[in-house]
């Protein structure tokens, strides 16, 4: 099992595993990101997007993509909008080399913080994110303004 940078070629299994997750998250209905879109964000800026692939056997079991975002309080950070692990594949080490990537990333970086979400009923995903020195946050409530 290998982790790397994500290339143009992948993002149509990407996008394969993004579609999964939206099913495992019951809200398939709300994708409406295509491949394209993808590979746009990842070619047109590279500097703010960022995706890692997580391969075995030369087939993508596993993605991450990232993004910038800045804290008035700690400066640039690294924001995780998506771990993904096919369904088949998880438990098998490769989510765990794909944060580990993007630890290594934000470090080398000099990001102050990883942010991410995880939805309160998923708790295999929440047992997998307190193996690491997490914060956990039920203060704040998430809000989104849909333009579309």
């Amino acid at each position: 099992m290998i982790v790397r940078r994500a290339r143009a070629e992948d993002i149509s299994s990407i996008h394969k595993l993004i579609l999964e997750l939206a099913q495992f998250e019951k809200s398939s209905n709300e994708v409406i990101t295509t491949s394209d879109n993808l590979h746009q964000a990842l070619e047109e800026m590279p500097n703010w997007v960022f995706a890692w692939v997580c391969e075995e056997n030369n087939e993508i079991i596993g993605a991450a993509i990232c993004y910038l975002r800045y804290s008035t309080w700690k400066g640039i950070t690294l924001y995780l909008e998506d771990l993904i692990v096919t369904q088949n594949k998880r438990r098998c080490g490769a989510g765990t080399q794909l944060l580990n990537e993007i630890v290594r990333f934000a470090k080398q970086e000099n990001f102050k913080r990883i942010s991410w979400q995880v939805l309160d009923w998923n708790t295999k995903a929440i047992e997998f994110y307190n193996k690491y020195p997490i914060v956990k946050d039920n203060e704040w409530i998430n809000i989104h303004l849909d333009l579309i």
